[in-house]
């Protein structure tokens, strides 16, 4: 029997769990961009160094290799190559090419959105300063300026007054890879915002999860999550609205079978906004987290799927203690040398960890999801004791520099 190929878009560290699994299965790996030093092309069968935003270029190089499945894991800036080459060949994928650009796009989706009758802040994408300078009538302010292409919070300005907005505008254009950007409406958060990965089979939504999602007010960039906690302390009757509105927008999208990585939020005013859709898995582990705390696994129905293989059954999650990824950062800088944790908490608590820097690089301002040290999956017996654990945190987990 033939091995199947699958192609891997994005080298990063998140994608090597699923490679992993692709391996467990027999599968063929290949991995692509064009940065060789990426870690997950040291656990690939074969890489090619091809931009994976060069969609046809990609496409030549998946018919060449015959390839039986694409997938974007947990890399955002390859999703619609990968939905455009699964359309061009027939291989597998979440939804259509044209549902994944209005997907990936933050301005085509809140105009989705709206048109469709969902929950939605007032929003317009620009190319420029002065074309948003034009609108700024139209706002309700303060507004969120951020590009209209980029993941891990990258380029996000909260912008409280007019004068503010030419640097966020010039922020979020740099950050961008199309040189777009997008304002709207600052959405008051009630409780916590969440993200988590869900699935769907043949359209059906099958897997909804939320989680509360906890930002590091100090870091340079306060819209990077640094904290992400199951289960959810989300209203039921919220969940419920959610996972009826999304299955509406699935139905619309013409959706298929899928990870997606999904961000809500319940809103002051009393409202529930779907934020973001992407049909990918979302980085920082959560699916593998997810895994844990549910035995569903998301990962190894993404990769099944991706190739046309029968997949794991997919239902409802139910978390039977509560679990805790957080993003090691520093709001100090300096050169990183070693994570230290307080030995008990270690012992109790600590399910894994995985540090992305080596000894002696140094660390970064916190801006990005991208400039994390590290992830730790942490696991406590209820939601009070997670609690009783979150103001000293990094008492805990200590960031050692020089």
């Amino acid at each position: 029997m033939k091995q199947k190929k699958i192609m891997f878009l994005g080298g990063i560290y998140y994608s090597v769990p699923a490679i992993e699994v692709a391996h467990k299965h027999g599968y063929h790996v290949i991995t692509i961009d064009n940065i060789p030093e990426n870690i997950a092309h040291k656990y690939s069968d074969e890489f090619h160094p091809v931009s994976i935003v060069d969609k046809d270029a990609i496409l030549r190089l998946a018919q060449q290799l015959e390839i039986d499945g694409i997938v974007s894991y947990g890399v955002d800036p390859g999703v619609t190559t990968a939905a455009y080459v699964a359309e061009k060949m027939g291989l597998p994928f979440q939804c259509s090419y044209e549902s994944a650009c209005i997907l990936q796009n933050k301005s085509l989706f809140r105009q989705f959105l709206k048109e469709n009758g969902f929950n939605v802040p007032n929003a317009k994408g620009f190319t420029n300063y002065q074309e948003a300078l034009e609108y700024k009538d139209y706002f309700n302010w303060p507004v969120i300026v951020k590009p209209v292409d980029s993941a891990g919070s990258k380029g996000v300005s909260k912008v409280e007054n007019i004068n503010e907005l030419e640097k966020a505008v010039d922020l979020a254009i740099k950050t961008s890879l199309s040189n777009r950007f997008i304002v709207e409406d600052y959405l008051e958060l009630s409780g916590f915002q969440s993200s988590a990965d869900c699935f769907t089979v043949n359209g059906s939504f099958e897997y909804a999860d939320y989680s509360d999602q906890i930002f590091d007010a100090h870091a340079d960039n306060p819209f990077v999550p640094t904290i992400e906690i199951w289960p959810s302390t989300m209203k039921k009757d919220d969940q419920n609205y959610l996972n009826k509105e999304l299955q509406r927008l699935f139905t619309l999208l013409h959706c298929k079978t899928g990870i997606y990585n999904i961000e809500t939020r319940i809103c002051t005013n009393g409202k529930a906004y779907i934020m973001e859709v992407s049909p990918r898995a979302g980085g920082n582990r959560l699916a593998e987290i997810q895994r844990i705390g549910t035995g569903i696994d998301l990962i190894e129905a993404e990769i099944c799927k991706s190739v046309g293989d029968p997949i794991p059954d997919i239902k409802m999650p139910h978390y039977d203690a509560c679990y805790m990824i957080y993003t090691v950062h520093s709001l100090e800088k300096g050169k990183f040398q070693a994570i230290d944790y307080q030995s008990d908490f270690k012992e109790k608590h600590l399910l894994d960890h995985s540090i992305y820097m080596k000894k002696g690089e140094i660390i970064d301002s916190f801006t990005g999801a991208n400039k994390a040290i590290g992830d730790v999956l942490l696991k406590f017996e209820d939601r009070e004791e997670c609690n009783a654990h979150l103001q000293q945190l990094t008492d805990y987990i200590r960031v050692k520099i020089n």
